[in-house]
Parts: C-alpha cells; structure tokens; sequence
C-alpha cells in the first residue's frame, strides 16, 4: 500500500486513520481506482481519505454504532437525498461521479464516495482569528442555508422523521446505564424522560406543532457542514438527513444566526419549537457520551455542553405544542 500522506494540519496518523487510508484503498482499488498518494483530510466520528491523484474521496466511519446493513441503508437515503439536489443544481458536494452511486462495503465497514473538493479559507484557520471571527462566519452560512431548504422542500423521497434522535439515541442512552461517564443517576433518569417525550413529539409532531414546516432536512446543522471554495460554498456530510422542522437544522446556532436565517427567508422562526429542538440537540449530545471509551479525545471536547444540559431547565411534555 503507498504510504498515506499526515492530516492536513501535519499532525501525525492516529491508528484509527491508518486503519481507515488502509480499508479506503482497498475499498478502492477493488472498484479500479489505484490511489497512489491516500492523505487523511478528516479524523472524528469519520475518517475522510483522499485517493489521490483520483478526485475521490472515501468516508470510512470511525465507529460501529449500528450494523453494517442499517448504516448501508441510511447512507443510501443520503446518496439519493445529495444525488437529488446534485441534479437539482444545489451547492452541494456530490458522490463522486467515477464509481457507482451506492455504499461499498470492506473489512466490515460501509463506505461512501464522494468527490474531492479542494476547499479554501478552512475553519480551523478561522478559529485562529477568535470567536467574533468564528461567530461571524456561522451567521453568514446560517443565512446560506435557506437556499438548501427551499431546495429540500422540494424533495420528493422519503425519509423518517427526526431520526438523528428517535430511535437513535435510545441505544446510546441504555449504553450509559452501564458506563455513566460522570452522569449521576439522576442525571440519567432525566436523559430518559427527555427521550421518552422526543418518542412523542416524533409520533405526531404537526399534532404538537400544527405551523410546523415538515420536509426534507440536512439533519446535522448544515451552517456548520460547509466547505468554501474558489467558486463558492458546498454543503456536505448529509449523513442524518431526515424529515422534520427546519427549526432542527438551526438548533444551537447563535441568535445572531437564527435572526439572520429570518431576515434572508423573510419568514419567522417559531421560537418555542426552536427550543424543543435545542433542547433535543442537548440531549443527543449527552447520547454521544457513550462513545467516549472509543474515542477518549470526544470528551473534553463535549464538556461545555453538558454543562448546558444540566443548566436547562429538562424537556417535559408540557412544553410541547399542541
């Protein structure tokens, strides 16, 4: 195998990547396509190599939260959910056009290809300006992201609804029963009522929120999953792409964003389902404690907001519409 090439950051392989620029070029080669030079442009809950000198690039996960066949079929909906807006002329990065538009499995994992964008002005380098800097380019993207919904209104497929937090989060939860990460139990039987009230808001949420716009959604924050480049900005990482209120894309952004996703839409945001969905968001994030043993660099990283979690008031059914 060619010797993978470090991050773009320079820092050296994790053995997690190593694992990954392996499968992805085997993964590769087997669909014809002879990476010479693999380098490593993402390492978190995914791995994302570049089969270089080939325009392609390979999204290996990083973890098995579920079988290989349910993750196959989650990534087919975001294959046909991208191919659709790809179609549609949408800013989005698209599957990569040299191989077949489906999953690839190899060595267990379920992979998708998509096509190498060569991404400008990245927010690693604006982080380093401070968070007004960082602030501010979360504003202008969130305003981006009317334009996606407009366009995923239109989609004609189907998708579940909210599934980035029912059934998803029920594993996660019951996986923290056995190993708390510092979650007290009081703390755990909070996080279970609060699913417990997200299982019945996602059975009938336009009976709890009758104005809620219902349609095709990014499904994890779309102002946040953007690459710039030389000839504008792409969406990506379609990953959790669900059905549900566009207030759920916008969950947790800053005010600033969510009044300037209003001011470009020229629609108003309902500001009481805006919170369920935040407070949704925080309870998927307290879910994601349970893949810390996996990935030990998650936790310090998640911190502050569990902090957040337990200083919001809890998720009850009182407050849902309806």
């Amino acid at each position: 195998m060619a010797n993978p090439q470090p991050d773009p950051a320079g820092t050296p392989l994790s053995e997690r990547a190593e694992r990954a620029v392996d499968i992805a070029v085997r993964a590769g080669r087997r669909l014809g396509l002879r990476a010479g030079e693999p380098r490593v442009l993402h390492d978190m809950f995914n791995v994302l190599v570049h089969l270089a000198p080939h325009p392609v690039v390979v999204r290996v996960p990083s973890l098995a939260l579920v079988p290989v066949e349910e993750l196959a079929d989650k990534q087919r909906r975001e294959l046909d959910v991208v191919g659709w807006l790809a179609d549609a002329g949408a800013p989005v990065v698209r599957p990569s056009p040299l191989v077949p538009r489906e999953p690839v499995e190899c060595d267990g994992r379920s992979l998708v290809l998509w096509e190498y964008v060569d991404e400008k002005d990245p927010m690693r380098e604006v982080a380093a300006d401070g968070m007004e800097a960082l602030e501010d380019r979360f504003v202008e993207q969130t305003g981006w992201a009317v334009e996606l919904h407009d366009l995923l209104a239109r989609y004609p497929g189907d998708l579940p609804v909210l599934s980035p937090l029912v059934p998803t989060i029920a594993p996660l939860l019951e996986a923290l029963r056995k190993d708390p990460q510092g979650l007290t139990t009081a703390e755990l039987d909070r996080a279970e009522q609060e699913y417990a009230v997200l299982e019945t808001l996602v059975a009938d949420l336009p009976g709890h929120f009758p104005e809620a716009r219902v349609q095709a959604l990014h499904g994890d924050g779309p102002s946040y999953n953007l690459l710039r480049t030389a000839d504008g900005h792409l969406f990506s990482d379609f990953e959790d792409a669900t059905r549900g209120p566009v207030e759920w894309d916008l969950a947790l952004v800053a005010p600033r964003a969510v009044a300037e996703y209003e001011r470009v839409s020229g629609r108003p945001l309902d500001r009481s389902l805006l919170d369920v969905m935040e407070r949704a968001r925080l309870l998927q994030i307290v879910g994601a404690l349970a893949v810390v043993p996996s990935m030990p660099e998650l936790g310090p990283m998640m911190a502050p907001t569990i902090d957040l979690w337990r200083q919001r008031a809890p998720l009850t059914t009182d407050i849902l519409g309806g």
